[in-house]
């Protein structure tokens, strides 16, 4: 027997509600050809045009082996193209192609639907409650990180 159950475990409470939003963003982008880890690396992509497979895995939360096999997913589909970058010829830059825009914007619509009506169950102070609670669970769990 433990010394706390799991219902009193902060960690299961917001696994729970991680796994339900990806669960829900995974249904609305199969449509559009998506899974989540792809739509991710296209926010970004959308966001930093150029950015490195290692800073795009960071930003998407994602060790870069996963990254790597997103991204060669993403080309073979031809909606990214790596070209090397003009000083640093061993590193890859990381651009949307035409039909990555296409596709990103039909998913992005999706995922916003999706963000929007998560948003709506929150009052204003609520949301910013929200993520201000979030943000301190991120720095107290870095800060006691091994």
């Amino acid at each position: 027997m433990t010394s706390m159950p799991a219902d009193e475990r902060l960690g299961s409470h917001i696994k729970r509600a991680e796994q339900a939003l990806n669960a829900t963003k995974y249904a609305v982008l199969r449509p559009a050809g998506l899974t989540v880890a792809q739509y991710a690396a296209l926010l970004f992509l959308t966001e930093q045009p150029g950015i490195s497979a290692a800073a795009l895995a960071r930003a998407c939360g994602v060790t870069p082996p996963t990254m790597n096999t997103v991204l060669k997913n993403l080309q073979e589909r031809g909606l990214i193209e790596r070209t090397p970058h003009q000083w640093h010829k061993n590193v890859l830059e990381t651009r949307l192609t035409d039909e990555g825009r296409t596709v990103m914007a039909d998913a992005d619509a999706r995922a916003i639907r999706v963000e929007r009506a998560l948003a709506a169950e929150f009052s204003d102070a609520e949301r910013e409650s929200l993520v201000a609670l979030l943000g301190r669970c991120v720095d107290l769990l870095e800060s006691v990180r091994p």
